[in-house]
């Protein structure tokens, strides 16, 4: 009962929680970003919300869940040496704000290549589901942004209620008119 109990609490945080925070998270982000939900609401084009999605989910990164490693060998960066059996915490927020690998990290740029992004961890480590949650949000944002073309938000941005005091980043709610 237990496994069952913690693999059903898995699934929840991991299949919903997760997809529902990027969805809110995004359009928060594409309100704010006039001139960037333009070009997804107009994009006739898969590889443009393609690129939207993969530069979102690098942008905001809603999982804030350091992974824990351990050194096998002794290694350096940043001129720093970790031991072999030293623990380390790696940030993927803090990866996808990398220059070296991204360009002017903090704007906001569907057209970027974002590919390599770590939203979803890397290697063994990976988010399996990961081509779901692809999906899911390539299918939504145009679907939100077409249907309803005058989405705003509601209130002011200080007024939104943010979800500091979790694991999984996002918004307690999101109000929105049309």
């Amino acid at each position: 009962r237990r496994e069952a109990a913690a693999m059903g609490v898995l699934l929840l945080l991991g299949g919903h929680e997760t997809t529902a925070n990027m969805i809110t998270m995004g359009t928060l982000l594409l309100l704010q970003h006039p001139e960037q939900l333009a070009r997804v609401r107009e994009a006739d084009d898969p590889k443009v919300i393609f690129s939207a999605v993969e530069e979102l989910l690098r942008y905001l990164s809603v999982v804030h869940l350091g992974r824990r490693r351990t050194a096998l060998e002794d290694i350096e960066i940043a001129g720093r040496t970790i031991r072999a059996g030293e623990g380390v915490i790696l940030l993927g927020e803090l990866a996808n704000r990398d220059p070296a690998v991204f360009p002017d990290p903090d704007r906001l740029d569907i057209g970027r290549d974002a590919r390599h992004h770590q939203a979803f961890g890397v290697g063994t480590h990976h988010c399996l589901g990961q081509p779901l949650a692809r999906m899911e949000l390539q299918v939504v944002y145009p679907a939100l942004f077409r249907r309803v073309p005058t989405l705003r938000l509601a209130t002011d941005l200080a007024d939104i209620p943010f979800k500091y005091d979790a694991v999984i980043y996002g918004v307690y709610e999101l109000p929105v008119t049309w």
